[in-house]
């Protein structure tokens, strides 16, 4: 009896830890992650979207959330994204919120690259035709084959995740553009949703394939974890765009001209320092060529040469051509390159060479108006005789008293002109 008894005890205890283990061991509920991607598409953009993935990769989050609203943007960050939503080894819903948001152009493609894709009510997605960016001008040729390696991508998309592959490429080639109920009509995407607690509940229990793999989504009262744009994320965003980092870079180089033509005066280098940092920050993730670099930095250094030198306008001009062409090469355009713009270019090189052609023909006068101040200037003035010369005596010149010598005597009040300047005396004679 006290045998079974203690074999009771005993299952009864095993049975306890079992399930406080059991309890215990729960895995606690995955959380959704949700990312805000709004604005053009740029190096800045791609940067923070491909990080966000890798964050919900490590954190093992149920899903990853990308809250689309863009006019577009570059082709080379476009490709960035797309190809880290394909590959990512959580689920992508990319969901193109707010109202009246919408994913146009490169947008269009990552949201073809989701998992899931989503609208809200109001919104509208399309008009995906290659734009050549800037002042990089793209001839009929290239135009095509950049064309139809977009359509081919794009049709390869839809059709890896059975949207519509014929409307993406109308969007391509034609520019079309359509609002969400007609989108999700035409199976361009997934389902339509008022808001993101909306979207999470009609994706719950959504089968998809991650990796290879099925897998089914988990969304419904998940915990929601944002993740914020950090500062570098806000900065790159806004300066990863060619004019803007052309424009920093040329206000970086005329802030340290200031302040190494004028030290200590501290405000020009420090904002010329910042300028130049900013700029070589946005370096880093667009397509620089060196050469137009090395262009830039020879133009400045011809016009400072021209403050130094009386080379009668030609290393002022030697600088304008190199600091046109070197902004004209500072960045890799072709398929899908960038380029600055001739709006900003042309302004930016205008204003910066007349700039240093202003300043440099200033030096040159005052290098000419030099001869007339101190004892050169003083020869050919004319001044008024204070006491007689005989021969030596006081003249008034300038608006002050110097002693003056003359070869034959001149009466006080009389007029002379200097002839010499003598240490500190004057040479003069009757004017």
């Amino acid at each position: 009896m006290a045998m079974k008894r203690l074999k009771y005890l005993v299952a009864s205890l095993l049975a306890v830890l079992l399930a406080a283990g059991a309890a215990g061991g729960a895995a606690a509920p995955q959380a959704v992650y949700v990312l805000p991607a709004v604005g053009s598409i740029n190096p800045g953009l791609a940067e923070f979207i491909v990080e966000g993935i890798r964050q919900a990769e490590r954190d093992n989050a149920a899903a990853l959330v990308i809250e689309l609203d863009t006019p577009g943007g570059l082709e080379t960050s476009m490709r960035q994204i797309v190809q880290a939503i394909t590959n990512a080894k959580v689920p992508v819903v990319v969901y193109v919120y707010p109202r009246s948001a919408r994913a146009a152009s490169a947008g269009v493609f990552i949201t073809m690259a989701a998992n899931v894709a989503a609208m809200a009510p109001g919104t509208n997605i399309g008009a995906a035709h290659p734009v050549s960016i800037g002042m990089g001008k793209i001839d009929k040729t290239m135009e095509k084959k950049l064309l139809n390696d977009m359509v081919a991508s794009g049709r390869s998309l839809a059709a890896e995740r059975g949207r519509n592959a014929d409307w993406m490429e109308k969007a391509i080639r034609q520019s079309v553009s359509i609002p969400a109920a007609e989108a999700v009509k035409l199976k361009v995407v997934d389902l339509m949703a008022d808001n993101r607690d909306d979207l999470l509940a009609k994706i719950h229990g959504r089968k998809i394939e991650v990796g290879g793999k099925q897998v089914v989504l988990h969304t419904a009262g998940a915990p929601v974890k944002e993740i914020p744009e950090g500062l570098r994320t806000r900065v790159l965003k806004y300066i990863a765009d060619p004019n803007i980092a052309f424009i920093l870079m040329m206000i970086g180089l005329a802030g340290l001209y200031f302040e190494l033509s004028n030290p200590g005066m501290v405000f020009p280098g420090v904002l010329g320092g910042i300028c130049l940092l900013l700029a070589f920050f946005a370096f880093q993730t667009l397509p620089i060529n060196y050469i137009g670099v090395l262009l830039i930095f020879l133009a400045f250094i011809f016009f400072v040469l021209e403050f130094s030198i009386t080379s009668y306008g030609l290393l002022s001009l030697a600088g304008l051509v190199c600091l046109f062409l070197g902004g004209m090469m500072l960045f890799r355009g072709g398929e899908g390159g960038v380029d600055i713009s001739w709006s900003v270019l042309i302004p930016t090189v205008a204003i910066v060479s007349l700039f240093f052609i202003v300043v440099a023909g200033m030096v040159f006068r005052s290098h000419l108006l030099q001869s007339m101040t101190g004892a050169a200037g003083m020869v050919g003035e004319r001044g008024v005789v204070y006491t007689p010369l005989n021969p030596e005596g006081q003249v008034f010149v300038h608006g002050e008293y110097w002693q003056a010598v003359s070869d034959e005597p001149i009466a006080k009040g009389e007029t002379v002109e200097i002839l010499e300047v003598m240490d500190l005396k004057l040479r003069v004679r009757r004017a």
